[in-house]
């Protein structure tokens, strides 16, 4: 590990732990009842810190899903908050929770990497705005999760400091970029967990991790503190074991932040409430031509048991088409490696992280550069260089933006013939470790159902639809801007029918 990290399996919690069952059993349960149980007294914020930092110490080694653990700090906080409640004093919604963030949120004194090399000594001297609004909920940061660097990949195995692993299945891919928040999740290291969405990065981990996720609508979760990769596409993501528990996150971290230009002013709907609404007279549309394109038969069975769930629950299943959703992949990654390779300019060795000093300036910039990215991400920004170089911008860059606009046109139409669209989250079940490395375009596929949602700016909830004892798979249901209520309360239906909340890796509990 790189210098600068505080080693996860660094985190003994106090000599000869036991475990108590009823604090596992509030860990491995809905978030509400950890807050409840730390507001009545029932248990200490404390105790809860210490199961789940055990928890780390116990499984981490075998998923590098964590790659910063301050256990002082989340103890400290953590007394912080029984100290309010012994007190008296009002406490927040998220009371003693601890919620895993991925490494690229700002966290102050904290080291936030971005899993890069260039960034390893980083410690931001401030909050990104939705981890400050963790802080206010009175929520427990529990540490740092592994990622591919800077956001760029879809199986988390891009990271400069090692590959996350599925809890389901060491062999296979969680799932990216947020892949280490998702591990932590499905491993039961952490009840709640954020995660940052481009092109697809809490929804696909949480279909490859039998996860709740929800991408919200662009503007909808301030983007200050999240280090920027495509600005225009960024969103910070709630992920859970549950719809409810990813709903209360969102609650927490959505709003207007003036620290913000892009986020919204629409005022925060009762996401909470959404889950309990019944799905009668719903209208529900799926994209056939996007289930007939999946990879695998085990994909379009789980769209057809979504279906029939939501059927049977009083919805209206219709069909709907997306006519430029196959351009999707080729758009998104002129637009976002665009605006990546202009993101990415500012780590230059001048300001902050790496410094490779050479003789000249010119030098010392290629150097650092050099040493510090990864190859995908030297992939990317040479691709949006030369997308936005002065004899080709004409053919790709403003080519892309106009699918963009044909993209968001079509979403815009399908969402006057229904309140949520249903469409498969990813074309296969998780991919093996190593897969796809040396095929980038073949890693790319692996987001066509995320894609279109993600130019389209329009928000998304991703839920787990797999049969027990099968290799998670999930779907999208995708609703119109700021209207994240209809699909949690499509999602709520669908995770109730299927029976799919809180379930944890039978793998991830033997380690």
């Amino acid at each position: 590990m790189m210098s600068g990290f505080e080693e996860p399996s660094d985190v003994n919690g106090p000599q000869h732990f036991e475990e108590h069952p009823s604090v596992v059993a509030l860990l491995r349960g809905e978030t509400c009842h950890i807050a409840r149980a730390v507001k009545q007294r029932q248990v200490t914020a404390v105790a809860v810190c210490q199961h789940a930092l055990h928890s780390i110490k116990r499984l981490n080694p075998s998923l590098n899903a964590f790659l910063n653990v301050d256990e002082s700090r989340v103890l400290e906080e953590a007394s912080e908050v029984d100290r309010l409640v012994e007190s008296g004093l009002p406490v927040g919604p998220l009371s003693g929770v601890p919620v895993a963030v991925k490494d690229n949120l700002c966290t102050e004194g904290q080291p936030t990497t971005c899993a890069s090399r260039i960034l390893a000594d980083y410690r931001p001297p401030f909050d990104a705005t939705a981890v400050d609004r963790l802080r206010g909920a009175h929520a427990i940061i529990l540490g740092k999760t592994n990622m591919d660097e800077f956001g760029m990949g879809s199986s988390s195995e891009h990271s400069a400091f090692g590959n996350v692993k599925n809890p389901w299945d060491l062999e296979r891919s969680p799932g990216g970029s947020s892949g280490g928040s998702a591990a932590a999740l499905a491993s039961g290291m952490s009840p709640l967990a954020l995660g940052s969405d481009t092109g697809g990065s809490v929804r696909q981990p949480a279909s490859f991790c039998n996860l709740t996720a929800i991408k919200p609508t662009y503007g909808r979760v301030s983007r200050f503190g999240l280090v920027s990769y495509a600005s225009s596409m960024d969103q910070v993501g709630p992920m859970a074991r549950s719809i409810r528990d990813a709903a209360a996150l969102l609650s927490v971290v959505a709003g207007r932040d003036p620290k913000d230009a892009t986020s919204a002013v629409q005022e925060v709907d009762d996401y909470l409430a959404a889950c309990e609404l019944p799905i009668d007279g719903m209208r529900i549309g799926v994209v056939r031509s996007q289930v007939h394109r999946a990879q695998q038969e085990e994909v379009v069975q789980g769209v057809e048991r979504a279906v029939d769930a939501l059927r049977a629950r009083g919805a209206k299943v219709v069909d709907v088409a997306l006519p430029h959703a196959h351009l999707a992949v080729s758009a998104y990654y002129v637009l976002a490696t665009s605006e990546a390779s202009s993101n990415l300019a500012r780590f230059d060795g001048m300001r902050f992280g790496l410094r490779e000093r050479r003789a000249s300036l010119a030098g010392t910039l290629q150097a650092t550069r050099s040493e510090g990215f990864g190859a995908e991400v030297k992939r990317r920004i040479l691709l949006g260089t030369y997308s936005l170089s002065a004899g080709y911008q004409d053919a790709y860059y403003k080519q892309a933006q106009k699918v963009r606009t044909l993209i968001c046109r079509d979403y815009a139409a399908a969402l006057q013939q229904c309140e949520v669209l249903l469409t498969p989250t990813t074309p296969t079940t998780p991919f093996r470790l190593g897969e796809h490395m040396e095929d980038p375009l073949s890693m790319y596929l692996a987001d066509i159902y995320t894609l279109p949602i993600s130019l389209a700016g329009v928000p998304s909830v991703a839920t787990p639809v797999s049969e027990a004892g099968g290799l998670p798979t999930g779907v999208q249901l995708t609703a119109a801007p700021f209207r994240e209520v209809e699909a949690i309360r499509a999602a709520a239906a669908l995770e109730e029918a299927l029976q799919t909340k809180g379930r944890i890796a039978d793998l991830a509990l033997s380690i």
